[in-house]
Order: C-alpha cells, then sequence, then structure tokens
C-alpha cells in the first residue's frame, strides 16, 4: 500500500467522521444556529445557480489572486534578501515576528484611510496576514542552503541575480514552499476578513449581512464554499510540499 493510497483513505475517513459530527450537532442544535449537511449543500448548490451571487463570488477571487501575489513577491523579496545578509537578518527577523504578533485588525483603519474603501484595501489586508509567514520561511531557507553549493556559484564567479535563481532557490526550494503552503491559507483568511469589515461586494460581505440578518442558510452555505476550496487547495498544496522535500 502506497503513501498516497493511505493518505486518501486518511482523508476520506476525516471527511466521514467531519460530516458525522457536523449532522450529530445539527441534531443536537436544531435549525436555530446550524443546517443539516444535506441542507447547507442543496443550498451551496442554489446560490451558485443564482446570477447574483457570482459578481461577489469573482470579487473575492478577483481580491485573494491580487493578495496572494503581492504577498508571495514581497514575502520571498524580503525572505530572500535577509537570509542572504546575516546581520539584517538578524536585525530585521525579530521585527517581522513582532509584527506578525500584533492583531491584524487594529492595523485595517489604517489601511482604509491609506488604500480607501475597496478592493484595494482587501488585497492590502490580505496580504498582510501572508507575506511574513513566507519572508520567515525563506529566511531560515535560505540560511539552510548548503554552504558548498555557494563555494560553488562563487567559483564560477556568478553575479548576484544568478547566485540567487540559479543556486538559492533551488536549494532552499523545499522550505520556501512550506510557507508558500501556510502564506496561501493565511492570505485567504485576510482578504475575506477585510470583506467583511468594509466592503460592498465579496462573500465576506454576504456573510456580515447574512450574520446581520441571522440568515443561517447562506452563513452555512458559504462557509462550506470557503472550507471545500480551502481543503482542496491545501490538499494539493501539501502534496506538492511532500514531493519537494523527497527529492532533498
Amino acid at each position: 500500500m502506497t503513501n498516497d493510497t493511505v493518505s486518501w483513505r486518511g482523508t476520506l475517513w476525516l471527511t466521514a467522521a467531519f460530516l458525522l459530527i457536523w449532522q450529530l450537532t445539527y441534531m443536537t442544535i436544531g435549525d436555530l444556529a446550524l443546517r443539516s449537511p444535506v441542507q447547507t449543500f442543496t443550498f451551496a448548490f442554489e446560490l451558485l445557480r443564482k446570477p447574483s451571487f457570482w459578481p461577489h463570488l469573482i470579487e473575492t477571487g478577483k481580491a485573494f489572486a491580487a493578495a496572494l501575489a503581492v504577498a508571495v513577491l514581497l514575502g520571498l523579496a524580503i525572505g530572500i534578501s535577509l537570509g542572504l545578509k546575516k546581520l539584517a537578518g538578524d536585525v530585521f527577523e525579530p521585527m517581522l515576528v513582532a509584527l506578525y504578533s500584533i492583531p491584524k485588525v487594529t492595523l485595517y483603519p489604517i489601511l482604509l484611510l491609506t488604500f480607501g474603501l475597496g478592493i484595494s484595501a482587501k488585497i492590502a489586508f490580505g496580504a498582510l496576514h501572508g507575506f511574513i509567514p513566507i519572508s520567515l520561511f525563506a529566511i531560515n531557507a535560505v540560511r539552510n542552503v548548503r554552504p558548498i553549493f555557494l563555494k560553488t556559484g562563487r567559483v564560477l564567479k556568478l553575479g548576484r541575480m544568478a547566485m540567487v535563481s540559479r543556486i538559492v532557490i533551488p536549494a532552499a526550494l523545499p522550505e520556501i514552499f512550506s510557507g508558500l503552503r501556510i502564506g496561501f491559507s493565511l492570505t485567504m483568511i485576510g482578504t475575506v476578513l477585510g470583506e467583511m469589515f468594509a466592503s460592498q461586494k465579496g462573500l465576506g460581505y454576504l456573510l456580515m449581512n447574512a450574520i446581520g440578518l441571522h440568515n443561517v442558510d447562506i452563513i452555512m452555505a458559504i462557509t462550506l464554499m470557503l472550507i471545500i476550496f480551502a481543503a482542496g487547495m491545501s490538499s494539493i498544496l501539501l502534496m506538492i510540499d511532500r514531493h519537494l522535500h523527497r527529492r532533498v
């Protein structure tokens, strides 16, 4: 039996256990604050068939894609730069950790004043959640590159950009990708939270409206969509992550 088979079986068992617990919880609580799995899946499909729902889904998708791109580019640029320079890394790494420990919600008013009420603020809030973990993983990944690789680059008289692209990134890729996997999830959380606080469109906006109106059907359906998307993408990224680490 291969590891992939064991992994898929474990995923199926975990999914079955989750649905069973969900159904039992619904039977205990009732319709006041919950819907059954069947009811939630049914309403989610109905929601996806409504033309008025798709602009919100597309808005969240655009904001998330842009925020992830910013988080990845900024995180890798900072992480690789600080990883290559020991003194700068020792100085700025604790600052990144301290910044990451600050509740991001407290920074949202500043982002609103800076970027205004719209998609730019959501992108900034999502990227703020994701770029620091990516930076921290990249710093440690570059620091752990074998010295012999760097010495080989110097012997070949590679320039800084060539050294980074041809030696540092390929050698550090498994650990860098682990940071990207975590940054992916956190960026999605930040983007949805940004839509919940100040937005006129998006899944987060629909969630806040549904909470205000106590519309349990919409709350459960959108939450289910986000969970399925996050779990599916995380599983794919985890498989790639494991494959990269096996190659090392």
